[in-house]
């Protein structure tokens, strides 16, 4: 199948196929004309990259679950090691991502909201923190 096939067939745009095959993540054959061709297993390869990336793992973690999927003498504690250190790293995103709006609310509700200039948001993204001088 050609590059459109497949990206129809594996979810994902031909500009981000022809991406990861710049970049190494996958390989396509060439026909007779030098026109990528996609085998189904190409296509199987995509669809698990596609899955990897919707689950947040970084491109540098697809190869390297990519490289395990592919390898049938696996262990299947690295690929769970791969697992949950991605776990913690989201866990942690999501509390950071909670610290930051508490705090804006935090802020907002401070802030009048109404014609006065005064604004404990715009002065706290300025560094003008009232509480500290």
């Amino acid at each position: 199948m050609n590059i459109g096939e497949a990206a129809r067939a594996s979810g994902i745009s031909a500009k981000m196929i022809r991406h990861y095959e710049a970049i190494g993540l996958i390989s396509a054959g060439r026909g007779a004309n030098q026109y990528r061709v996609y085998m189904q297993a190409d296509v199987a390869e995509l669809r698990f990259i596609r899955h990897a990336r919707d689950l947040g793992f970084s491109l540098q973690d697809v190869k390297r679950l990519l490289d395990l999927w592919r390898n049938r003498a696996r262990a299947s504690a690295e690929v769970k090691r791969l697992a949950l250190d991605h776990v913690a790293a989201l866990e942690a995103k999501a509390k950071s991502l909670n610290a930051m709006a508490e705090s804006l609310r935090h802020l907002a509700e401070h802030c009048h909201g109404d014609a006065r200039p005064d604004c404990p948001i715009l002065e706290e993204l300025a560094g003008k923190d009232d509480r500290h001088g």
